[in-house]
């Protein structure tokens, strides 16, 4: 077990503190002086209330102390987003429609409240684009969050601050959402493991009915065992929630590698996705290694177009509804490109909102639950390239929109289908690149069994903790020499 107690997943601080090798306090200490070191250079968190978190380690520790800790998590440093309502903490959104100084939210959403409940010590909130909009992390009130691997590069969007944070050893758990790609997005750009699980299994609130319902909530870490833990914690019902299923998922309880006798499909393109050689001939490498585990792996793509029109209807509806709620003043405080992409939304008719984002996604969600009557789990690319430029405006060229990037991920936001992140290989630029396995609603068990299986054949090394910090080093040394230049 490593000597550097950031770099332990959630797993090995839960069996350091019942062994009383270390405590809570130790960890969660050593957890905030990283952060102290290292988001000057990464711009990872939009709040650090590290009073509290120290308040949270030594009640943890008191616990752990009479052996009686309150759950899963229990000490573990945690990272929720932004948009999320954590109880005495403000909510910015990433942006500056947002007062100076947020009033505090008064509750609990249901993911904080169980990660509380189950003793997780909860460090801050992440950093997000404005109004969670986009698959880059930068926003007016924040500025740009940075991916460890390569500052010049973003961690993704919307979840980006989550990941950034993960990757950089600023805690191993963090709460992330997905509309179309956001948790997602982020553990692929920042060598990590996430879930987008069945939509409701774990509750939200308040939630984001203004894009339908489309956004899953998701936990981002450093490997899969996290992940089923992190998800376990925060399933279950709540009232606030209406779409929330009665029962707590056990993801992490029954998770086994398992992947013999399952059939799957690989699609290297979904039969209309572009995918770069590189990532393409690693991702080859991987599905051929998981074939040799027993699994029955046959080329098939699922039998749809893409369904952009679809998203993008339901993104522009949404986002005009948000913005154009607010007061013309607000407006004006808003990013330009998430101003422009909302008043895309306002020419939307009932009539093509009908047409498109519900009866077109009512065929697409039909057309996979067929497909998964032949197939166990769908394997793709998370995503056809590495990490983009941290600074939007420098995007590859034939990317017009962040949507271009994620054509792996929207799909199976419609179709609320379960979707897991594994990293599987580093790409010739030395990004990582991550392979996604999906599989029917409510068949999350056999995804994240999977994904266990995948991790343990392939063996991805996250970025080291001295990598991460000679990168955030040398960056703000770069800093410093233009500044006097």
């Amino acid at each position: 077990m490593s000597t550097d107690l950031t770099t332990l997943a959630a797993t090995e601080l839960a069996a350091g503190y019942r062994q009383r090798a270390f405590s809570p306090v130790e960890v969660a200490r050593a957890t905030l002086a990283n952060i102290e070191a290292l988001d000057p250079a990464l711009n990872a968190f939009a709040f650090l209330d590290g009073d509290a978190a120290l308040d949270a380690a030594k009640a943890s520790e008191q616990r752990w102390m009479r052996g009686e800790p309150a759950g899963l998590v229990d000490g573990v440093p945690t990272t929720v987003k932004d948009l999320a309502v954590a109880k005495g903490w403000p909510r910015f959104l990433g942006s500056n429609t947002a007062p100076a100084s947020p009033p505090p939210d008064i509750v609990d959403g249901p993911q904080t409240a169980r990660l509380r409940e189950s003793g997780a010590v909860l460090l801050g909130k992440t950093t997000q684009p404005e109004f969670a909009w986009k698959g880059l992390t930068d926003s007016p009130r924040f500025g740009i969050t940075r991916n460890p691997w390569n500052l010049e590069r973003t961690p993704g969007g919307s979840s980006g601050g989550a990941a950034a944070g993960v990757a950089a050893y600023m805690g191993p758990l963090a709460l992330g959402t997905d509309g179309s790609g956001s948790v997602r997005i982020p553990a692929a750009f920042c060598g990590l493991a996430g879930l987008k699980p069945t939509y409701g299994l774990i509750p939200q609130h308040p939630r984001a009915t203004h894009m339908g319902d489309i956004v899953h909530t998701g936990p981002i870490a450093r490997n899969i065992s996290d992940v089923a833990l992190m998800a376990q914690v925060m399933s279950g019902a709540d009232g606030r929630d209406w779409t929330s299923p009665p029962h707590t998922i056990r993801l992490f309880d029954d998770l086994k590698p398992a992947l013999a006798g399952l059939r799957i499909a690989y699609s290297a393109t979904l039969g209309f996705a572009t995918v770069d050689p590189a990532i393409a001939a690693i991702m080859r490498a991987a599905v051929d290694r998981l074939a040799g585990l027993g699994a029955i792996v046959e080329e098939a793509d699922p039998g749809f177009e893409d369904p952009r029109d679809i998203i993008d209807m339901i993104y522009k509806a949404g986002a005009a509804r948000t913005a154009f709620a607010m007061p013309e003043e607000a407006r004006a405080r808003m990013d330009p490109k998430y101003l422009a992409f909302a008043a895309s939304g306002l020419g939307i008719s009932a009539t093509d909102y009908v047409g498109i984002g519900m009866m077109k996604r009512d065929l697409l969600s039909q057309r996979m639950v067929d497909f998964h009557a032949t197939y166990d789990l769908l394997i793709t690319p998370q995503l056809g390239l590495t990490a983009v430029p941290a600074d939007e405006t420098a995007s590859p060229p034939f990317y017009a929109h962040w949507f271009d990037w994620a054509p792996f991920c929207y799909p199976f936001n419609l179709t609320q289908q379960p979707a897991a992140t594994v990293p599987c290989g580093v790409a010739p630029d030395g990004l990582p690149v991550a392979l996604q396995i999906v599989g029917p609603k409510f068949a999350d068990q056999r995804v994240m069994n999977a994904a266990l299986a995948a991790e343990q054949a392939i063996g991805f090394q996250p970025l080291s903790k001295d990598m991460v910090c000679r990168n955030c080093s040398n960056f703000l040394e770069g800093q410093k020499s233009h500044a006097y230049a």
